[in-house]
């Protein structure tokens, strides 16, 4: 079966799971189809396993065709973050661009570094010798919140508006920042030069500052575009061009792709949207890209799901794995409690921020994308097989799961207690 096939198949099961859901379940349809492609997953294994049905080879050859690092960071990962872009109102992100500069840049630092050296001195007490730069590396990979999970899932629950915009800005913002730290350590893992000050710099400068500059010239161009027509249609295709042949060419230039489709999306967003549209494209706008999202995203967390048929379990994957998620959530706790006890001496905030922003602050396809990256062949416990990719994919994927399902589930909780605060002190 070729490629398109199994994804239109793909597809059709997220449509299914998601129309059960609206039924029965009643979940956020993302956590719904998650939950579902990993069960599917389960008794895919349990039923190989036990010789009922062999339909394990079959899935996992299957899953291993769709290239899961291209498809999301080639691929769709444009289309997710323009729409998500149009959606962030620039005032709100103005008012709080201190906050969200320093979680984007200094929080995805100093999380990077606290889970690398806090997992390398666990390793060393277990016996597993896994190098300090792999440790790392997965502090790297794990640290940005995912634009995509939080946006999904945090962002139709409707928080308090300064946090809403603080943890969909920081997760939006803070990728070009991650991927220079994680390709700078990838290169001193993998490469044959070690980088230095001056080409971590110039890396800084290409990638974030460059994706943002060319964000900004293309919503420029697009903009005037869909100025210069009426027919509704055309200006809703125009759209279309930014997150494909606009981010397909920041790959070739080798700028930030990701930032520049956020850059793009809050310009048509926020200017575009109220003096270049129609009416009647205005008004159609938002639903048409919330189609598109609606669609790409279950597929992405229905691959999410199934990813798990391409891996092998080890008992030290599992002490691992056990390990990764509560040294990731205290990180994180760490990395904004911090930065907040500077904030609060400037302005008051919703005493539920600091845990919002924790249990908020969600991995998915961006982590794992980046951890199938990792090239096999590097050992760590050469007798069992286990290498460092074996080893960081199941700890990046733990974390991506029960970010989704444990913590995705259970926030609302959360941000009732925050509506309810600023209920009470509105006056």
């Amino acid at each position: 079966m070729s490629v398109y096939n199994t994804l239109c198949f793909l597809a059709a099961a997220a449509m299914l799971i998601a129309f059960i859901n609206s039924k029965i379940g009643k979940m956020q349809t993302t956590i719904a189809i998650t939950a579902g492609s990993l069960i599917l997953s389960l008794l895919i294994i349990f039923a190989g396993h036990n010789g009922w049905f062999h339909l394990e080879d079959i899935a996992s050859t299957q899953m291993g065709k769709i290239n899961f690092e291209n498809f999301l960071l080639k691929g769709i990962l444009g289309f997710l973050l323009f729409a998500g872009g149009l959606g962030i109102k620039l005032p709100h992100l103005k008012e709080q661009k201190w906050e969200i500069t320093t979680l984007a840049l200094g929080s995805t630092l100093f999380s990077t570094f606290f889970i690398g050296f806090s997992l390398w001195g666990i390793c060393q007490l277990l016996g597993i010798q896994l190098d300090l730069i792999y440790c790392l590396l997965f502090g790297s990979l794990i640290s940005p919140t995912d634009p995509i999970a939080v946006l999904a899932i945090v962002k139709k629950m409707n928080a308090p508006r300064r946090i809403s915009t603080q943890i969909e800005g920081e997760s939006l913002f803070n990728d070009g920042f991650g991927l220079v730290i994680f390709v700078t350590l990838f290169t001193i893992a993998f490469g044959d030069q070690s980088p230095t000050v001056v080409s971590v710099s110039q890396l800084f400068l290409q990638e974030a500052i460059g994706g943002i500059v060319y964000g900004f010239i293309l919503g420029l161009i697009f903009h005037y575009l869909i100025c210069s027509t009426d027919d509704h249609s055309m200006e809703l295709l125009l759209t279309i061009g930014i997150p494909t042949a606009g981010y397909a060419f920041a790959e070739i230039i080798h700028v930030s792709g990701p930032l520049a489709m956020v850059v793009s999306g809050i310009m048509i967003g926020n200017w575009t949207r109220y003096i270049g549209f129609s009416k009647e494209s205005e008004e159609h706008l938002d639903h048409f890209w919330e189609l598109v999202d609606e669609f790409l995203n279950g597929l992405l967390f229905l691959l999410i799901g199934m990813t798990m048929l391409e891996f092998s379990f080890h008992q030290e994957d599992w002490i691992l794995m056990a390990i990764a998620i509560p040294l990731v959530l205290l990180s994180r706790y760490l990395s904004v409690k911090l930065p907040y006890l500077g904030f609060s001496h400037y302005r008051q905030y919703n005493p539920m921020s600091v845990k919002i922003l924790t249990w908020g602050g969600l991995r998915g396809g961006l982590a794992l994308a980046m951890a199938m990256a990792v090239p096999a062949g590097v050992m760590v416990i050469p007798e069992k097989d286990i290498d460092v990719r074996e080893i960081i994919l199941v700890m990046t994927y733990s974390v991506v799961v029960f970010s989704i399902l444990i913590q995705g589930s259970t926030i609302t909780s959360l941000i009732e207690k925050a509506k309810l605060w600023e209920n009470q002190n509105k006056h």
